[in-house]
């Protein structure tokens, strides 16, 4: 299922090891790696800009996609694009609440470029963010296609660095998993400042 390319997509289950820099400076807030280590995807987000939006940049510093959220919207309404546009037509998804109201638990809808009605989701994201406990779902199906479990160790929490990892089911689109994972973690910290 390649969502941003079928470079991201492999017929096995990828597992993901995502750090989360809380102090950062040069090199983005997010390191993706693979089980082995090798970077895959860092996320850089504009120092000092008045536009809320996160470039998913790959091992080599390409542009993938750029997330910006929409910060007139009641329901966190954010727009992926690929590269570094912020196009319509490079449009690849839209994410937002299932509805305004939410407590600890953040229920997301994913509509996909082509759904422009958006009466129907094409996945949905369930879990506790605190627990980085979260579940990517095809649809409003069970069908899982991605899910997050947390790996805190001493030295994580003393240098100031989260980590988790995500496992990705196979033929899913990685990339694709890994922005949602992105606007997640935004969303988490706009609720935690509230």
């Amino acid at each position: 299922m390649a969502i941003v390319s079928p470079h991201f997509c492999a017929p096995y289950p990828i597992e993901l090891g995502i750090v989360r820099k809380v102090i950062t400076i040069t090199d983005g807030n997010f390191a993706v790696t693979d089980v082995n280590g090798n970077l895959l995807f860092k996320v850089k987000e504009p120092l000092f800009s008045l536009s809320d939006k996160r470039i998913l940049l790959d091992a080599s510093d390409t542009p993938i996609l750029t997330l910006r959220e929409n910060r007139v919207s009641l329901h966190d309404r954010w727009q992926v694009f690929r590269g570094k546009s912020t196009d319509q037509s490079d449009l690849v998804y839209t994410l937002k609440r299932s509805s305004m109201i939410q407590l600890m638990k953040p229920k997301l809808d994913v509509f996909l470029a082509h759904n422009k009605e958006m009466k129907e989701c094409d996945f949905h994201v369930k879990g506790s963010w605190i627990d980085r406990s979260c579940v990517v779902y095809a649809g409003k199906s069970d069908v899982i296609v991605a899910q997050m479990h947390k790996k805190h160790t001493a030295q994580s929490i003393l240098i100031g660095k989260s980590n988790f990892s995500v496992t990705v089911y196979p033929n899913v689109d990685f990339a694709f998993i890994v922005s949602l994972i992105v606007i997640l973690d935004d969303i988490n910290r706009e609720d935690s400042e509230d």
